[in-house]
């Protein structure tokens, strides 16, 4: 079968282009930006990539177009998709009709978590020995891929609950049908598309409805919008996370690099890992309960947790420069900014200075929903210089005064780089956090800094 697929260079719809080669399709792409890394493992893998959405990328005998959500009316390929009677589809419902059929689907799901709690989960069931086919939003490091077919029945896929394409506009995830569904969590998101947090808890209670009364639902036992989403009706047995649920984690290091493993009151085993914080801990637990619903036992998550390497961007240590530290981290809603904080600060101590590098990018940030709550966020960092995008429609100066002296706003990539360099010192811990390219910063600002290095 001959697939195009629209927005092929976005994490997801990359997985859906690699699941498809992998099946033996005849897969091609376009995308408006076609990068690495993204398209350096599309075309190791024999795909064809192409720039922009000219509809001649649409000439031939395609079987079907595979459209991203990324992609609206008025898109010339769209356009030309529409107009010529094309057979189209949806990158959730091509995997629910060509993968998901008969496969025991584990989905996570939640606003937070749902990379790295996915990749744990697809980790743990390999270390089994089980061979699960996978979704990730995110090159999983234990595997070097976003996705993989595997063997039956396991299929271990990240469940997002933005939209699903122009044409259905419901949530992807209720496409998956899951047996397994971890609910990391709920919070407002995705401004753009809901327009409160009842209308996610809505999607959320769709996708609760979907899950089998044999199947098992994992969710925090106080995360109180979760909470009252199952208040709703709930049909499947639940095991609970955190304080007050049936698994816990028991800090035994200050950043929960090590911890011990908490069911029904009674110690399991100690994890010990390469991963820091406590929200990390609680994704742990969630994916230690849905590989035991899968049958494997927690000895063996738990072992399989001591080689987990996480997804590239979570807290990602990007290089070691003269005695400073640059990180990179996918953080970009103030709850995320904050755990992260939060995390390296337990990791490396007080009296070390953690300097926040901030891109308020996400469509609900730019919308400046979260405006209040960034200065609270961004409280643990003992300097913060922050991006303004062009066309923010709010003051993020004024948003963020209450970090004082603490904080600087600037208008581009260039100015803080500059800022950066003029400021560091030996044992700064330099954290960036943005859900975008952030102009490049990842690469240029430790080029920067070597460039200072070798010119004193």
């Amino acid at each position: 079968m001959r697939i195009h697929i629209l927005g092929i260079c976005g994490t997801f719809m990359g997985g859906i282009a690699l699941l498809a080669r992998e099946l033996g399709h005849q897969v091609s792409g376009s995308d408006a930006n076609v990068y690495p890394p993204m398209s350096t493992l599309l075309a190791c893998n024999g795909i064809t990539l192409m720039e922009g959405y000219d509809p001649e990328h649409l000439r031939g005998a395609l079987d079907v177009v595979v459209v991203g959500n990324a992609m609206s009316r008025g898109n010339p390929a769209v356009e030309h998709v529409l107009n010529r009677g094309m057979r189209y589809t949806s990158g959730p419902q091509w995997l629910a009709e060509n993968l998901l059929q008969d496969r025991w689907v584990m989905a996570v799901a939640g606003t937070h978590g749902k990379t790295t709690t996915t990749s744990m989960l697809a980790w743990m069931l390999e270390h089994a020995g089980l061979k699960p086919g996978f979704l990730i939003g995110g090159v999983a490091e234990n595997f070097g891929t976003s996705a993989r077919v595997g063997d039956a029945p396991f299929f271990v896929v990240e469940a997002d609950e933005y939209d699903t394409a122009f044409f259905d506009k419901r949530s992807k995830f209720l496409h998956y049908r899951p047996r397994t569904a971890i609910l990391n969590n709920l919070e407002y998101d995705h401004a753009d598309i809901f327009p409160d947090l009842a209308a996610i808890q809505t999607q959320f209670h769709h996708l609760v409805r979907t899950i089998p009364g044999e199947g098992l639902i994992i969710s925090p036992a106080r995360d109180a919008a979760l909470n009252a989403t199952l208040a709703r009706g709930c049909w499947t047995p639940r095991a609970t996370l955190g304080e007050g649920g049936d698994w816990q984690a028991r800090p035994l290091a200050p950043d929960y690099s090590r911890f011990e493993v908490v069911l029904r009151g009674q110690a399991l085993a100690a994890v010990e890992w390469e991963t820091a914080g406590r929200h990390n801990a609680l994704n742990a637990l969630a994916a230690i309960a849905a590989a035991r619903h899968a049958g494997v036992q927690p000895a063996t998550s738990i072992a399989a947790l001591r080689g987990f390497r996480s997804v590239k961007r979570r807290m990602e240590k990007l290089a070691e420069i003269d005695g400073v530290t640059i990180y990179d981290d996918f953080a970009h809603h103030p709850t995320a900014v904050a755990a992260t904080l939060a995390a390296l600060r337990a990791r490396i101590g007080a009296g070390v200075r953690i300097i926040a590098v901030l891109e308020p990018r996400s469509n609900t940030m730019k919308l400046g929903v979260h405006r209040q709550e960034l200065a609270h966020a961004l409280a643990g960092a003992d300097a913060a210089l922050l991006l303004r995008p062009e066309g923010l429609g709010w003051d993020l100066s004024e948003a963020t005064r209450a970090l004082g002296s603490r904080r600087q706003v600037f208008g581009s990539v260039e100015e803080i780089i500059a800022a950066l360099a003029a400021m560091v010192r030996r044992g700064d811990q330099i954290l960036i956090m943005s859900n975008g390219g952030f102009g490049g910063i990842h690469q240029r600002l430790p080029a920067v800094l070597r460039g200072h290095r070798a010119g004193n």
